[in-house]
C-alpha cells in the first residue's frame, strides 16, 4: 500500500518512540498509542501521554519517560512471581509494588543509561502535579512513593528531581532507623526479582507492616529454598560482585533479546531524537487503524491514579434496544405509562413551565439597524417620510442557550427497583422532550452491573489466586437509552427498558460518573450540564469484600473534585432520599420520589437563568 507524507508533525517522532519502545521491551508485537486519556500499561499494549503538534519539549520528555518506564516493566518483571509475593494489606501491597516497579526501572537505566533522563523527566512531572515539592510534613507524603524513591536512588546513584527528593527527605531517617540495615543488601538481589521479593517483604517488615504480608509464599518450599540459597552461595563464591556481576546481567539481557529485536541504549536514544527533527518526512504514515486506543483502556482513572480495577473485559457499554427486541421494549414502555398514568398532569405542567423560561431567553436579543437580515418594520415609517432613508434590518443575535447538550445520568441500582425507577424514567423522558423542544440536545445514561456478587471479574479473580486489593471486582454495564444526536421519538421506547426484570443490579457511582463526564466532553457544544440522578452512595459487595470500605465512595469523590476543578461541564445532582448534598457543590436531596420531576425542572431553569451559576461566580469575582 502507497503511503504518504503526514500532515502532523509529531507522527514521526511517534513512530520512533513507537519502536524504540519495541524494541526495548522485547516485543514486535507490542501495541503503542498515544491518548490524552490516563496513562496505562498492560501486556500487549501501552496507551501514553498525547503529544500535540507543538512538540513541545515537557510533551515529548513525558512520553519518552512513560514509554522508558513501561517497556522497562515489560522486560524485567514477571506476573506470576510478583503475584505470589505481593502482601495482603493495602498499605504493605502499595510499598512492594512501588519499589518493584523502582527495581525494574533501575535496572534499566543501568543497562542502558539512556533511558535514565527520561524516566527522571516523567518522576518530575508527576512530583509537579502532585505537589509534592511543597509537602512540609510525612502526613501528606506517600509513604510507598518514597520507598520507591529510595530504591531507585541507592541502584542508581542518581539525584531525584525537586519534588520526589522532598517526600523522600521527609521519610529518609524513619527508612534508615528501621530498614537500614536490610537497605544494605539491595545491590545483591536487584537483579533477581525472586530475591528482590523477599528482600522487599522484609523491609516491609522492618517498617513495622508485617501484618500485612500475609503468609510467606516460601514456607512450604524451606528445604528447596535452602537448597537454591547455597546453590547462590556458590555462585556468588565463584563470581565476585562489583562491576563484574553487573556487567554479566547486561550481557544476558543481550543474549535473551532476539537478534532482530537487539538493540542498543544509544540506537534507542538516537531514533527518538531524530524523531524530533522537523526536517523528517520520509517515515510512512501510520495504517489506518493501526493500534487502536479503544483496545487499550485506561488502567487508572483520570481522577485517582491509585484506583485499580481488576479486570475491564467484561464490562460493557451498550445501548438499551440491544438488551431487548423491539417488542419487549415497547410492551415495557407501555407498562412505564400506564404505572405514571396519575403523574402526567403535574410533570407536563412543570415542563412547560420549564419550555416557557427557556423560550423566553431565545427571543431576548436582537441587532437593528444593520444593512442585511429581516426588514425591520418598526422603522419603515423613517421611509414613508422620507423616500431617500435606506431601508432598515435586523438579525436575532446567537445566543449561548442553542449551543448546549445536557447529559443525564440515571442510578440503575436494585435499590431503585420499583417506583423510584419509574418516576426517574418518566422524568428524564420528558426533560429530553422538553429541551429537544427549546432546540438543546440531550442524552440519558443508566450504570448498573452486569452481574450480582462479582459476575465474571470475580470468578477471573479467584481463578488467578486471589490477588490482594484487587480493586473494581464486577462487571460493569452502562447504557445509553438516547444519545444526544438521537431524536426523543426513536429513543422514547428505550426508556421502558429500566422496567425490565433482573436489570438494575449494584451501583459504581465512580466510573459511571467518569464516563458521563468522558462523552460530554467528546462534545462541540460551547456549553455541557451533566445531572446525575441517585439514590444512594456507591455499592457493590464483590469489591468492597476485597478492599478498604470506603473504596468505592473515595473514588466518586475524587471524580466529582475532577469535573467540579475543570467546571468543562456543570454538574448538578439529585439524591433520592439520600444526602448527595455531602458529594457535590450543586445538590438537592429530595425525601419523596414523586418530587423528582419538580426537582429537575427546578435545576436545569436554575442552570438556564440569565443570572446563573456563571453569572453569580463572576459578580463574586
Amino acid at each position: 500500500m502507497s503511503s504518504r507524507p503526514s500532515d502532523n508533525p509529531a507522527d514521526p517522532f511517534k513512530r520512533a518512540l513507537a519502536d524504540a519502545t519495541r524494541a526495548m521491551a522485547g516485543d514486535a508485537d507490542l501495541e503503542v498509542a498515544f491518548s490524552v486519556d490516563p496513562p496505562g500499561l498492560r501486556k500487549d499494549g501501552m496507551r501514553l501521554p498525547q503529544v500535540t503538534r507543538r512538540m513541545t519539549r515537557d510533551e515529548v520528555m513525558l512520553a519518552r519517560g512513560t514509554a522508558d518506564a513501561y517497556a522497562l516493566r515489560l522486560r524485567y518483571h514477571d506476573n506470576a512471581t510478583h503475584r505470589r509475593y505481593t502482601p495482603q494489606g493495602e498499605t504493605a501491597c502499595e510499598l512492594f509494588e512501588a519499589m518493584e516497579t523502582a527495581r525494574c526501572e533501575a535496572v534499566g537505566a543501568r543497562a542502558m543509561p539512556g533511558t535514565a533522563g527520561n524516566i527522571d523527566a516523567k518522576i518530575a512531572a508527576e512530583t509537579r502535579r502532585l505537589g509534592f515539592a511543597e509537602i512540609q510534613d510525612t502526613e501528606r507524603a506517600p509513604l510507598a512513593q518514597a520507598a520507591g524513591y529510595l530504591v531507585r536512588k541507592l541502584a542508581t546513584g542518581r539525584d531525584l528531581p525537586a519534588g520526589a527528593e522532598n517526600v523522600l527527605g521527609l521519610w529518609r531517617d524513619f527508612f534508615d532507623s528501621n530498614a537500614g540495615g536490610t537497605l544494605d543488601g539491595l545491590e545483591g538481589v536487584l537483579h533477581d526479582q525472586q530475591a528482590f521479593a523477599r528482600f522487599a517483604r522484609q523491609v516491609i517488615q522492618d517498617l513495622g507492616y508485617g501484618d500485612q504480608l500475609g503468609e510467606d509464599p516460601d514456607e512450604d518450599q524451606n528445604e528447596e529454598s535452602s537448597d537454591d540459597s547455597e546453590t547462590e552461595n556458590e555462585q556468588d563464591d565463584e563470581q565476585p560482585g562489583g562491576d563484574e556481576d553487573e556487567q554479566a546481567n547486561q550481557d544476558q539481557v543481550q543474549e535473551d533479546t532476539p537478534p532482530d529485536q537487539q538493540t542498543s541504549s544509544d540506537q534507542m536514544q538516537a531514533a527518538t531524537e531524530q524523531a524530533t527533527d522537523p526536517d523528517m518526512t520520509e517515515e510512512a504514515e501510520l495504517q489506518e487503524g493501526e493500534a487502536p486506543e479503544e483496545h487499550l483502556p485506561p488502567v487508572h482513572s483520570e481522577a485517582d491514579p491509585e484506583y485499580r480495577v481488576h479486570t475491564t473485559k467484561f464490562d460493557e457499554v451498550i445501548n438499551a434496544e440491544d438488551l431487548a427486541d423491539p417488542v419487549e421494549l415497547t410492551r415495557l414502555r407501555s407498562y412505564l405509562d400506564q404505572q405514571l398514568e396519575p403523574l402526567k398532569g403535574a410533570v407536563s405542567r412543570l415542563a412547560n413551565k420549564l419550555q416557557r423560561r427557556l423560550q423566553a431567553q431565545q427571543n431576548r436579543a436582537w441587532e437593528f439597524d444593520i444593512e442585511e437580515g429581516t426588514l425591520d418594520a418598526g422603522r419603515l415609517a423613517r421611509v414613508v417620510s422620507n423616500p431617500t432613508t435606506p431601508l432598515s434590518f435586523k438579525r436575532e443575535r446567537d445566543t449561548d442557550f442553542r449551543d448546549t447538550v445536557v447529559g443525564i445520568l440515571l442510578d440503575n441500582s436494585g435499590s431503585m427497583r420499583g417506583r423510584p425507577i419509574s418516576i426517574a424514567a418518566i422524568s428524564a423522558d420528558v426533560m429530553a422532550r422538553t429541551l429537544e423542544r427549546c432546540q438543546v440536545k440531550v442524552e440519558i445514561l443508566g450504570f448498573t452491573t452486569r452481574a450480582w456478587k462479582g459476575g465474571q471479574s470475580r470468578e477471573d479473580w479467584l481463578a488467578q489466586g486471589r490477588t490482594p486489593l484487587p480493586g473494581r471486582l464486577n462487571d460493569l454495564r452502562h447504557i445509553i437509552y438516547k444519545s444526544a444526536d438521537a431524536p426523543w421519538r426513536r429513543a422514547r421506547p428505550n426508556l421502558g427498558l429500566m422496567m425490565k426484570e433482573g436489570l438494575l443490579k449494584e451501583n459504581i457511582d465512580g466510573e459511571a460518573l467518569e464516563w458521563a463526564h468522558r462523552r460530554l466532553m467528546h462534545r462541540s457544544e460551547a456549553r455541557k450540564i451533566l445531572m446525575v440522578i441517585s439514590d444512594g452512595a456507591p455499592v457493590d459487595d464483590s469489591t468492597l469484600s476485597v478492599n478498604p470500605a470506603n473504596y468505592l465512595e473515595k473514588h466518586l469523590r475524587d471524580v466529582i473534585d475532577l469535573v467540579e476543578r475543570r467546571r468543562a461541564v456543570e454538574l448538578v445532582a439529585i439524591g433520592i432520599g439520600h444526602d448527595v448534598t455531602r458529594y457535590y457543590q450543586r445538590a438537592v436531596t429530595i425525601t419523596d420520589v414523586e418530587q423528582l420531576a419538580g426537582a429537575m425542572t427546578e435545576q436545569l431553569a436554575g442552570l438556564f437563568d440569565v443570572d446563573g451559576p456563571r453569572d453569580r461566580r463572576k459578580r463574586r469575582g
